[in-house]
């Protein structure tokens, strides 16, 4: 590992560490989401804070911090083992940020950043799979669990070189979401359908995590 790569991948993590979600809800006079809604720092918790705007801001952030160190990486011919490693070290910073008491969100927005260099066919291919989940059981947190375990599939398909630093970064995923599956295990997930249903802002806690 060069001097180079080390330095790309503590700016990742740091990059990743920046939490937009607390950001932007300071910006917007909204509620911290560590510590209303479901607790959980991510778009969706913001959505139901604050609204479709705040979100918006939110998810492209989270998508930036993923996206931007890994493009960097790839067009400097890091190899692509390497690049897994970035792409984890954004992640991580989300979801364990160092800025923020390391208190973050699920990574899974993150992750789509990080993933979306490798071809955008394979971005199309990830983003279906959560959708058609979440169409046909209303599960968020299922999702992105079926699509982060589909992730490495997919690559193997488009660009196989990239299959195991892929895999490393649905691993982590789905251990961060390993509280949405106990609770989908127990029946007691709350369904996007539920989440979404509500038109004012909440700032009471929630039981059920959100997974981004």
């Amino acid at each position: 590992m060069t001097p180079l790569v080390l330095l790309i991948i503590i700016g990742a993590y740091l990059l990743g560490s920046v939490s937009s979600a607390v950001l932007i809800s300071r910006l917007c006079r909204l509620p911290d989401p560590r510590e209303s809604g479901s607790g959980n720092p991510g778009a969706t918790n913001v959505l139901r804070l604050g609204g479709r705007g705040a979100a918006a801001a939110v998810l492209v952030c989270d998508i930036l911090k993923g996206m931007i160190p890994v493009w960097i990486s790839y067009f400097l011919g890091i190899n692509p083992f390497l690049l897994g490693f970035i792409g984890i070290a954004a992640c991580l910073g989300h979801i364990y940020p160092i800025f923020f008491h390391f208190r973050g969100g699920k990574g899974v927005a993150t992750a789509l950043g990080a993933l979306a260099p490798i071809g955008w066919d394979l971005s199309g291919l990830l983003i279906g799979t959560w959708l058609l989940t979440v169409l046909v059981t209303g599960y968020s947190s299922l999702g992105s669990m079926v699509t982060a375990l589909a992730a490495p599939l997919f690559t193997w398909w488009v660009k196989p070189e990239y299959t195991l630093p892929v895999a490393m970064l649905s691993c982590l995923i789905v251990f961060r979401h390993h509280d949405n599956l106990r609770r989908l295990l127990e029946g007691s997930e709350s369904k996007i359908w539920t989440k979404f249903s509500r038109t004012k802002p909440s700032t009471s806690n929630e039981s059920h995590k959100d997974p981004s």
